[in-house]
């Protein structure tokens, strides 16, 4: 989920906590555990420092490490400890219980969209991305905004958020149901799919498709279960061509690939030398594919540019390039 969501989100484990008499009768507990859940709805994300350094980076280990199986179970004790040293008067145990929940909901829920966590790590590096709400969803935010508005006029907020966090179980065993029903119906149509991939959108009726079999990529959108189909790619391994074996050297490419699980490629010659280009077929908007890596050498093979991110016009993928040139010219 965004960083919106995951904050409301915190706040509203704040007040449901209140159910518990053991916290809604000690304001320092109250207190730090109202810290401890915003904090911990939002630790699993402290990863998006990486991004200072470079796309590359952030691409490659966002919602990885920091949301593996040893990270929700460290995330909580450090939150815990830190505000314990300056609530000491709070219930300790309360005060990690409700921390945890936090960090393990965060998670949890990022496994919902289509862009997925290695939830499983370190047992498995797959990266687990069931795609049944998008990365921002208006219901769910806008319910926390509900809860929060009847808390300040008086409601209790642990009767309150425990109705809102009833009816968003419902909403997302729904979710799910409405998704199975687009993946049965692209599968009576392609029996012989290998893998369809998902990715909902802002509205509830639509969602994005991807859908594999052992010859084609089709790249569709089902719009109230019906299908419709935009562009189909031959589907095939990534040639031992020299030049798209060099430009996989390239920690943005590299980045590109350990992340996205379908997508095309298609290389060019340019005034300078050659383009290699991979495109994520997952999120098609109005035409346009945005999540894309980029990798530009010279006639010698020589990387001198290249980048990986979301790019949504052709002068802002220019621009991020140049500004790599410049990078690999002066390191």
């Amino acid at each position: 989920m965004d960083t919106g969501t995951h904050a409301v989100m915190g706040v509203g484990l704040g007040g449901l906590a209140m159910l518990d008499p053991a916290i809604s009768q000690s304001p320092a507990t109250q207190q730090a555990v109202m810290a401890g859940a915003i904090i911990g709805s939002q630790a699993p994300d402290f990863d998006t420092v990486l991004k200072l350094r470079n796309n590359a980076v952030y691409i490659r280990y966002h919602r990885g490490p920091t949301h593996s199986v040893p990270a929700v179970l460290l995330w909580p004790l450090l939150v815990t400890l830190m505000i314990y040293s300056f609530i000491p008067e709070a219930d300790l145990l309360n005060l990690w219980l409700w921390t945890f929940l936090a960090v393990f909901l965060h998670v949890f829920v990022d496994i919902f969209n289509a862009y997925g966590t290695q939830a499983v790590s370190p047992f498995s590096k797959r990266w687990v991305a069931f795609g049944v709400i998008n990365i921002f969803d208006p219901f769910i935010f806008l319910a926390h905004i509900a809860g929060f508005i009847f808390w300040r006029y008086g409601a209790d907020p642990g009767l309150t958020f425990a109705s809102i966090y009833s009816l968003i179980i419902v909403y997302y065993i729904w979710r799910c149901i409405e998704r199975n029903k687009v993946v049965k119906n692209v599968r009576s149509r392609h029996p012989n799919a290998t893998h369809v991939f998902i990715s909902p959108t802002f509205r509830w009726q639509l969602w994005h498709l991807v859908i594999r079999t052992k010859e084609q990529l089709y790249v569709a959108e089902s719009r109230n279960h019906r299908i419709q189909y935009f562009e189909t790619y031959p589907f095939e391994p990534i040639p031992e061509d020299p030049l798209i074996k060099k430009a996989r050297e390239d920690d943005n490419l590299a980045a590109f690939l350990s992340f996205s699980p379908t997508y095309r490629w298609k290389t060019r010659e340019t005034e300078q030398g050659y383009e290699v280009t991979f495109t994520d077929l997952r999120y098609r908007s109005k035409g346009y594919y945005p999540f894309v890596a980029v990798v530009r050498m010279d006639e010698n093979l020589h990387i001198y540019a290249s980048y990986t991110g979301w790019i949504y016009s052709e002068e802002t993928l220019e621009k991020r390039l140049k500004q790599s040139e410049v990078k690999l010219k002066t390191s």
